[in-house]
């Protein structure tokens, strides 16, 4: 179905990897130690941002004023162990196993590097991919294209021959800005 495309880029959290609730959770158990109430509606919005976009949301949803740094750092922490035992592939894995070897694909995600890379060993789906572009890889994140524009430059494709998954608006928007086709998965 994908067969024209040259390369493909895939969000993970969401897209690849059933992740979203296990994030959320650990939202709730962190802002829970600073009485402080986390509004899933409005974080959907968010969803491809880096953890520290959505903490500095946070803070401002509930007027406090503290680095949102720090309370990312917090966050990922917890999330780190949660993920690792939760994590489950998504249907759209199918795609991704069934182009193994004839297109190159890679991971663009709104997770850190790190974080993106344990969570696809754990799943043994690591070896499908090219390349891995985290958060912590890019300094400006989506809904810039950079994230995708250096996904398409580490296989070595041109943004026009790529086709990116996605399941946020964010993503979306990055992608487009890109130049390269896009697939809402929320659609699928």
């Amino acid at each position: 179905m994908y067969d024209h495309y040259a390369g493909l880029i895939f969000d993970m959290d969401g897209t690849l990897l059933d992740t979203e609730h296990t994030h959320r959770k650990a939202w709730q158990v962190v802002l829970a130690r600073y009485d402080m109430h986390f509004d899933e509606q409005a974080a959907i919005g968010l969803n491809g941002s880096p953890c520290w976009r959505i903490a500095q949301a946070i803070l401002s949803w509930n007027h406090v004023d503290r680095d949102p740094h720090s309370l990312a750092r917090e966050k990922t922490e917890l999330v780190k162990s949660m993920l690792l035992e939760a994590v489950q592939p998504l249907p759209l894995v199918n795609v991704v196993k069934s182009y193994k070897g004839r297109r190159p694909m890679a991971i663009g995600t709104g997770s850190e590097h790190a974080m993106a890379d344990a969570l696809l060993r754990r799943l043994d789906l690591h070896e499908y991919f090219e390349a891995i572009v985290g958060a912590d890889d890019v300094k400006s994140h989506k809904p810039d294209p950079e994230t995708f524009l250096r996904c398409a430059q580490l296989i070595g494709v041109t943004p026009e021959r790529c086709v990116v998954f996605e399941d946020a608006d964010f993503g979306i928007q990055a992608a487009q800005a890109a130049g390269m086709d896009v697939v809402d998965v929320r659609l699928l």
